[in-house]
């Protein structure tokens, strides 16, 4: 562009510019009439003046965006250079994450109901274990009670898989059977009789009636053991009405005593009883001796014979095992029921609710005598006191984070808050993933903001911006400078095209695209003095990269063409 040229005026050029004065104004009658017509006239002449003004403005505006935009030409302007500096370089990572509440536990009822009570408000703060309301459904109380019913016979069954002593004593009559023989339910494998004490029933007439009591004292005695027991008790008194042949009335007598052990049933005994006034009474006749208590073993379950410890007349204890029955599901029969169980409690547990978690009722839909339904979710409680903020982090800079790094955030209103990094996922690994520039992997890196005083609400919007790495006093260049091509094997290359008078060392041969019909080239040639050499990089921000070999400081390189009739 040509310079201009501003001239001061002297002071003797000023006073020989200053015009004479204006001389006095003729009389009325003596001026003459201003030419231009009326004033209509000269508004409508300055309004046409106006339009034709801007419709030239309009004009050129347009002819320079077709000249400097659309303007088919094969001129090509001056080389812009640049000079390989030294500088201090850094990679951040900056961006904005939404922030969310650490925990957060949203209730679902699981039956229809009612509700009966609320306890609770939004926004209100709540402690795990703080109740939250109650809601009355039959449902879900009839479905957890059946299932604890059927829960209880399973285990019953299981157990019932071990047939045990139901007191103790000895066995009789045990039956002879093989391991893997199915064993029936109900199935009699025994007989087991309490022989520590003995029983003999005797009738006594009705003249005795009231000399005769239950706890007192008698003598029993024993003719094929000729032994006398002289501790024996009335159990019980039984009024019935025994007639002999004779005609006489008498009522039964259950005595009880301890056996020796030298006594079996069916033996013959006889006993005698003292009345108050000393007078002996006698039964009407003798009686056999019975064992105290006696009753057959039933098996209570069905299943292949395991096993099985059993003989006639040993004594056994109460609860002992006598056989082993097997089941194959038993064990997955129950497993399945407790879940269902769990399941249920779980459901029922949700109509008389607490709070799972610290926290604040972020919603509740509930009120009193409201009709709720199965899946409906009815309150959110979250913990606010830390909360997180998810960013994504490139390649690039990835290998950079490390967890317990801290990170400032920035909301909208300039307030600031720190994150610390605890947990990054290189699991997720998509190409442009988590808003990373195009062909760039990113990762998904985690921030917990302590957050007690409450400032920091969910959903909030959170600028970020962090240094990553840095390198200082390295040799840098625009970024733009940097290309990426094919040498001539066709072979990708990341050169700078370097400015020298002759071809350098370590120049490669490239394979540079030909510019379409029309358009300017890209790249520089040797006529322009400038020769491709391979360099690697290094860092890089939004205006330089870093050259880690290949260049020097001083270096002049290729930075781009200026725009055809620029100067």
């Amino acid at each position: 562009m040509s310079e201009q040229q501003t001239i001061t005026p002297t002071e003797e050029q000023t006073a020989t510019q200053t015009p004479p004065a204006a001389p006095k104004s003729a009389p009325p009658s003596q001026q003459k009439k201003k030419k231009g017509g009326s004033p209509v006239a000269r508004k409508r002449r300055q309004r046409i003046i106006t339009t034709l003004v801007i419709l030239a403005i309009l004009a050129g505006i347009g002819f320079s965006m077709w000249y400097f935009l659309f303007r088919e030409t094969t001129e090509q302007g001056d080389i812009i250079p640049a000079q390989a500096l030294i500088n201090t370089i850094s990679s951040s990572v900056e961006g904005s994450g939404r922030s969310s509440a650490k925990e957060t536990s949203a209730i679902t009822v699981t039956a229809n109901g009612v509700v009966e009570e609320v306890y609770v408000t939004e926004g209100q703060q709540v402690f795990a274990g703080d109740p939250l309301y109650v809601i009355r459904s039959e449902t879900a109380q009839e479905k957890f009670d059946k299932l604890t019913e059927e829960m209880a016979d399973l285990i019953e069954e299981r157990n019932n898989l071990t047939v045990t002593a139901p007191f103790s004593g000895k066995l009789l009559d045990v039956q002879e059977f093989s391991v893997d023989e199915t064993i029936s339910k109900g199935q009699t494998i025994a007989t087991l009789v309490n022989d520590r004490k003995m029983r003999l029933t005797l009738y006594f007439s009705y003249a005795y009636e009231n000399d005769i009591k239950t706890g007192q004292t008698v003598s029993v005695s024993i003719p094929a053991t000729m032994s006398t027991v002289d501790d024996a008790k009335v159990e019980a008194v039984h009024k019935v009405n025994y007639i002999t042949p004779e005609g006489a009335r008498f009522f039964e007598v259950e005595i009880v005593f301890d056996n020796p052990g030298t006594l079996a049933e069916k033996m013959e005994a006889s006993a005698t009883i003292t009345a108050a006034d000393g007078t002996l009474i006698y039964p009407y006749e003798n009686g056999t001796l019975a064992y105290y208590e006696q009753q057959k073993v039933i098996t209570k379950a069905s299943g292949p014979l395991l096993s099985y410890d059993m003989r006639n007349y040993e004594d056994v204890s109460a609860g002992q095992a006598l056989m082993y029955l097997g089941d194959d599901d038993i064990d997955k029969r129950i497993a399945d029921k407790q879940t269902e169980l769990d399941e249920a409690s779980k459901e029922l547990a949700n109509f008389n609710a607490v709070a799972p978690i610290d926290g604040v009722v972020t919603s509740c839909t509930l009120t009193p005598d409201k009709e709720v339904k199965s899946g409906d979710l009815v309150i959110t409680i979250s913990n606010t006191t830390t909360m997180i903020v998810q960013i994504s982090v490139d390649d690039r800079n990835i290998s950079f984070i490390k967890p317990g790094m801290m990170v400032e955030l920035k909301d909208w209103n300039g307030g600031s808050f720190m994150g610390t990094v605890t947990g990054i996922d290189m699991s997720l690994s998509g190409e442009g993933g988590g808003g990373g520039m195009s062909g760039m992997t990113s990762y998904p890196v985690t921030l917990e903001v302590d957050n007690y005083d409450g400032s920091l609400l969910a959903g909030m919007w959170l600028d970020y911006s962090f240094v990553t790495s840095q390198s200082e006093n390295c040799v840098t260049v625009p970024i733009q400078s940097v290309k990426s091509i094919s040498d001539a094997e066709g072979n990708p290359v990341t050169v700078v095209f370097l400015q020298a008078e002759s071809r350098p060392e370590n120049a490669v041969e490239v394979d540079l695209p030909e510019p379409e019909p029309g358009q300017t080239k890209q790249y520089p040639t040797e006529s322009d003095g400038y020769y491709p050499v391979p360099v690697e990089t290094g860092l890089s921000d939004r205006a330089n990269v870093e050259i880690t070999s290949g260049l020097n400081e001083g270096d002049i390189v290729f930075n781009g063409f200026m725009p055809a009739g620029m100067m």
